[in-house]
């Protein structure tokens, strides 16, 4: 049921993207006069299709899920012979090149669109997210040197305002990429004042960050991460902590005379102690009470980890995070904007080298994600969807012929020497593009099957 459920997931979302976009092409070469012959999800053999409209055109299921495409009258495709004068005037190559860049680049700008509106769509439903409240970081690392000591909420990075743990991570990243400072401001309880707010701001310095890090956790190694609720422990199951004398209830204070700061610790010191005697402090009922605990060894892959079998809640604080129509759509819009961006930049930096080609994923990574997206519910798939549109928006737009950024490539050409490409350039270009896609296709899949195996 799994498979089926990640395989599913997949078609659905794919389905949806390459219908968007071919839509896109379609709705704009109607607008522009241009006959249009076919219209197919999927491609290669037509498997089922329908004539419908004044033209006639075919609407098409083919037998390979991946893609799809919208066939115009086109003189370099096809023989011209037999078409009456008034379709010759609806030819492609016979529109201005003007007409011809919309019909072009409405396919990717119809992802885009997608992704704004399906952005605006959450904001204005809501979306749960983590609170952007800092954990306290470990003395090495860069957070602690700039002063950062745990309980700070952050509420804006570089000057941008921030509500919640996914915006600060975005604009860190542009800026890490960048390899530009960060100024971060945040506030925190005043303890000398009840109901206050100390607020302060901190310079957090991302030159350190490297390539390997941004395809990682760089904000861990920053020594960034969400604070988690106090060490209050819940369920106790059969085994050491029942043992121990624990109960539902009781919140750890200290381990070994260590200061216990949340529940992730704990856990942290539990799994890092396999059949180790642990002296625990605590409360319970707001009394104090002391526990010996011996966590049973256990093997995770290679390791020998310890567990004392209590559940542990390590949920970090939510909020809403919603929006009225207008700023829904700007919010939309910002998101669709700034991630486009940064992949273009991910792409630049793949190619000179500085980001590595581990990043390249197919469609067995992307239909795990589909799979996994679905499984944790509708918020969470539909921007899956909004990222994986945009995705498909930019590499579109990659000049690399026989994509749509090869065409408009061609076409500002055109402009500039005010003639068209000729042919034997662009049948030389579209094998040189089939083969650079061939590269990248077997890139991802090795990368597939690598993230399979491991």
């Amino acid at each position: 049921m799994t498979l089926l459920h990640t395989l599913l997931a997949f078609f659905v979302a794919l389905g949806t993207l390459v219908v968007v976009h071919e839509l896109g092409h379609y709705s704009v070469a109607r607008l522009c006069g241009v006959k249009v012959l076919r219209f197919s999800v999927g491609m290669g053999r037509v498997i089922y299709s329908r004539r419908i409209g004044r033209d006639q055109t075919e609407w098409a299921l083919s037998i390979l899920p991946l893609g799809g495409y919208v066939k115009m009258l086109d003189a370099r495709d096809q023989s011209l012979a037999g078409v009456s004068p008034e379709d010759l005037k609806r030819e492609f190559t016979r529109q201005s090149v003007w007409r011809r860049i919309a019909i072009v680049a409405a396919g990717p700008l119809a992802n885009f669109l997608l992704a704004i509106v399906v952005f605006a769509g959450l904001y204005m439903y809501g979306m749960p997210e983590p609170v952007p409240k800092l954990r306290e970081p470990v003395v090495q690392s860069v957070a602690y040197q700039i002063g950062i000591r745990g309980g700070e909420t952050i509420t804006a990075v570089g000057g941008v305002h921030v509500r919640s743990w996914s915006d600060v991570r975005w604009q860190l990243l542009q800026l890490a990429l960048e390899k530009k400072d960060a100024a971060i401001e945040w506030v925190k309880p005043d303890n000398h004042v009840p109901g206050g707010l100390v607020s302060q701001t901190h310079v957090l310095p991302l030159d350190s960050v490297s390539s390997e890090d941004i395809e990682g956790d760089f904000l861990g190694v920053l020594g960034l991460s969400l604070a988690r609720p106090p060490a209050v422990l819940g369920k106790v199951l059969a085994g050491p902590a029942a043992d121990a004398g624990l109960q539902t209830g009781d919140r750890i204070l200290t381990i070994d005379g260590v200061a216990v700061n949340d529940g992730l610790a704990f856990v942290e010191t539990v799994r890092a102690s396999p059949n180790r005697a642990l002296h625990l402090t605590g409360l319970r009922a707001q009394q104090p009470f002391e526990a010996t605990v011996t966590p049973e060894a256990f093997n995770e892959g290679e390791q020998v980890l310890g567990r004392v079998r209590v559940e542990v809640p390590l949920a970090p604080e939510m909020s809403t995070v919603s929006e009225s129509f207008s700023g829904a759509i700007v919010r939309g819009a910002q998101r669709t904007w700034n991630t486009s961006i940064l992949t273009f930049k991910m792409i630049g930096r793949m190619v000179v080298g500085q980001v590595s080609l581990k990043n390249i994923t197919g469609p067995i990574t992307i239909a795990d994600y589909a799979g996994q997206t679905a499984r944790i519910g509708l918020v969470s798939y539909l921007s899956f969807i909004a990222f994986i549109s945009i995705s498909l928006g930019v590499m579109n737009l990659l000049p690399i012929p026989v994509l749509d950024g090869g065409h408009l490539l061609y076409y500002l050409v055109e402009i500039v020497t005010g003639k068209p490409v000729s042919e034997r350039f662009g049948e030389i270009a579209q094998r040189a593009g089939l083969a650079i896609l061939l590269v990248l296709m077997l890139v991802a899949a090795f990368n597939d099957i690598v993230r399979l195996i491991l």
